[in-house]
């Protein structure tokens, strides 16, 4: 966590609200304010409009140490909803895009998310093809093929299934789809960030 601490140093803005850094990786005003909420079966930071900094932060900004910061309020209000959950995943990237960023987010943020939980992580589905960034709304985000994503390996109860953010729902969906084809017999989600409050509808 030293690189951490020389940010403050060098007065690198906190990502959260982009004013000095006073702690390392976040400030202590925006650590403060982290909670998470839930929307029938997921959970989830806040609106991108938000808590998008944190996101970018954490995904284009290589700050792997913001996963677990993020992690804790969201294993919280997993853990308040009393889901009996039988493991953790997340939405998978493809291979050349996971090569060339060197990690996915959403997995980083799955394996520390079931580490607090107590549950075993897997890697039960894998991404098959590219497709381009979802609308937030229109007939376009319905047509992502539906063998986006195929399992790798069978599993069964219910899963935590983790992704970055939440924008119209469709990939979710498909990933939520191909998990239930795995065996899983309920599947709950977390998110950091929802671009488009709208796409909650079908997790309410």
């Amino acid at each position: 966590m030293l690189w951490g601490f020389l940010e403050s140093l060098l007065g690198h803005a906190c990502p959260g609200c982009g004013g000095r850094l006073d702690a390392p990786l976040l400030c202590t005003a925006c650590r403060r304010d982290l909670r998470a909420f839930a929307a029938g079966e997921m959970v989830y930071l806040g609106l991108y409009g938000r808590v998008g900094g944190l996101v970018r932060a954490l995904k284009y900004g290589r700050r792997f140490g913001l996963a677990p910061i993020l992690a804790e309020p969201l294993a919280e209000a997993v853990l308040a909803q009393g889901w009996r959950l039988s493991g953790v995943t997340a939405v998978p990237t493809l291979f050349p895009r996971l090569v060339l960023r060197g990690y996915n987010p959403p997995e980083l943020l799955g394996r520390i998310l079931a580490a607090r939980l107590g549950l075993p992580y897997l890697r039960v589905l894998r991404r098959r093809r590219y497709t381009p960034s979802q609308p937030t709304r229109g007939r376009a985000r319905r047509h992502l093929p539906q063998d986006l994503f195929v399992p790798t390996l069978r599993v069964e109860g219910e899963w935590l299934l983790v992704d970055d953010v939440l924008t119209s729902g469709a990939t979710f969906l498909r990933a939520r789809e191909a998990l239930l084809r795995a065996g899983a017999g309920r599947v709950y989600g977390a998110f950091l960030a929802v671009r488009d409050p709208g796409a909650l509808g079908p997790y309410r």
